[in-house]
């Protein structure tokens, strides 16, 4: 039997932590991206450390011992964000009204990602390489899952052919810029324009 008493203490049996801790260590990471990401959006990636770790409710050094550099933890938002957008659009197909209406939301949620990663591109300037790597792994989660919200309302009848996932989150991309830095640019109303604009015509 093992000796672990829910807290991930070893098993004498096996030598092997037990299940607890590694459920325990994803929930608590998962608990420091969702701070940091709150605290990114209203005061940037500059934000102080202890700011995080109140909204976190732990100690500065948990955030440390996790994230040892401040790229470290700006990194893991960022694909912590990524795997959000990503698991949604499955689940939005699974509960919305319609194809077009799931892909509406989506599309929102994209828009916020887009608008919220304060700072990320400057933090990662001085490593180019790692820069593109991240990009490329973006682009990898995120572009066929909005291939597959796109043909699912192609194949609704909801929305014209012709719209490549990648074109249509650039040409989103291209209207959010600025709005992260602008308060009076609400990128919002031109991309719900955008995503209308996709319907086929009646």
């Amino acid at each position: 039997m093992s000796d672990s008493d829910g807290s991930g203490s070893v098993s004498k049996e096996t030598g092997r932590p037990g299940r607890p801790k590694r459920t325990d260590a994803r929930r608590n990471e998962k608990t420091l991206l969702d701070a940091a990401a709150t605290v990114f959006v209203t005061s940037g990636v500059d934000a102080p450390v202890r700011d995080i770790a109140a909204e976190a409710g732990v100690g500065v050094g948990t955030i440390y011992r996790h994230f040892p550099t401040r790229a470290d933890l700006i990194v893991a938002v960022y694909r912590h964000q990524v795997e959000a957008c990503a698991g949604a659009g499955p689940a939005l197909l699974e509960s919305s009204a319609t194809p077009h209406a799931a892909l509406r939301e989506w599309i929102g949620l994209f828009v916020d990602f887009l608008v919220t990663k304060h700072g990320l591109a400057g933090v990662l300037q001085s490593d180019n390489a790692g820069f593109e790597t991240l990009h490329a792994y973006f682009l990898d989660r995120l572009v066929p899952v909005c291939s597959q919200l796109l043909d699912a309302a192609v194949a609704s009848g909801e929305i014209r052919t012709d719209v490549e996932a990648y074109a249509l989150m650039r040409g989103v991309g291209n209207l959010c810029v600025g709005a992260d830095s602008d308060p009076r640019y609400d990128a919002r109303p031109l991309v719900d324009l955008l995503v209308t604009g996709l319907r086929q015509p009646r």
